[in-house]
């Protein structure tokens, strides 16, 4: 049987400490082997699937484990797992490479089943505020890592998951993806104007979007993982359904 089904799946938030957390993983880790092997031929993973990771060159986190496990297995099946680092996870080096991922950068641009797939984070892609591009600027400075580097990884992890904490809990209102004024919307107009996509595929906005463009193309951002549920996209060949706890299957 030739293998055609992709899927996509965003914003787990592995290690945030708020809810429950090891429910959460366990959840995500049901879902990665929920994926049949024999006709799977691609997984991508477009983001903060970890709420905060820093890899030392001896030390990698534990927290994940078992995600790690349950992706090893599937690239050992054949399966290709791509991942593209998020805004939380951003400050992965080497290891998951080293496990067979194959890393990418937004916004990347591949054909499955003769359809055309934008995929990404969905972060700065058609501009952002200063505030955030100055922090991820920051966060991107060599010089700036190798002096995190030098703290000792519990202080580090300390530090990285308890600024995630305080930044989720200070957030009063959940978000909601606002259409056509969103930068992201804008980015995708244009790209969809200058070349064929069909699909533009992200996360970041913790929110289910599924949007047309004028065009035809179709703007998808998935859900995260926090509230519960098991929000993932599949394509298989020849249709594209988008799995969500408010949208369904579409």
């Amino acid at each position: 049987m030739a293998r055609s089904d992709v899927y996509f799946a965003s914003d787990v938030h592995l290690g945030l400490r708020i809810g429950d957390p090891a429910e959460r993983e366990a959840r995500f880790v049901a879902f990665l082997k929920s994926i049949p092997h024999d006709r799977t031929r691609a997984l991508y993973l477009l983001g903060d699937i970890w709420d905060f990771w820093f890899e030392y060159r001896d030390v990698v986190p534990r927290c994940g484990a078992k995600v790690i496990a349950a992706l090893v297995e599937l690239m050992d099946s054949g399966v290709e797992v791509w991942f593209c680092a998020g805004n939380h996870d951003l400050w992965t080096f080497s290891f998951l490479q080293e496990l067979g991922m194959k890393k990418f950068m937004q916004p990347h641009y591949v054909e499955f089943g003769g359809k055309v797939f934008c995929l990404g984070h969905g972060d700065m892609l058609g501009g952002a505020k200063r505030g955030y591009r100055l922090m991820m600027k920051l966060f991107n400075s060599r010089f700036l890592q190798g002096l995190f580097g030098v703290l000792h990884p519990r202080l580090a992890f300390g530090i990285g998951l308890g600024w995630s904490e305080r930044n989720r809990k200070s957030r009063h209102q959940v978000y909601h993806f606002r259409g056509k004024d969103e930068p992201l919307y804008g980015f995708a107009l244009e790209a969809s104007r200058s070349r064929r996509v069909d699909y533009f595929v992200f996360g970041h906005f913790h929110d289910a979007v599924d949007m047309t463009l004028p065009g035809g193309s179709r703007l998808v951002v998935l859900k995260d993982w926090i509230g519960g549920g098991v929000p993932y996209a599949c394509f298989n060949g020849s249709s594209f359904e988008l799995h969500s706890p408010e949208c369904g299957s579409l």
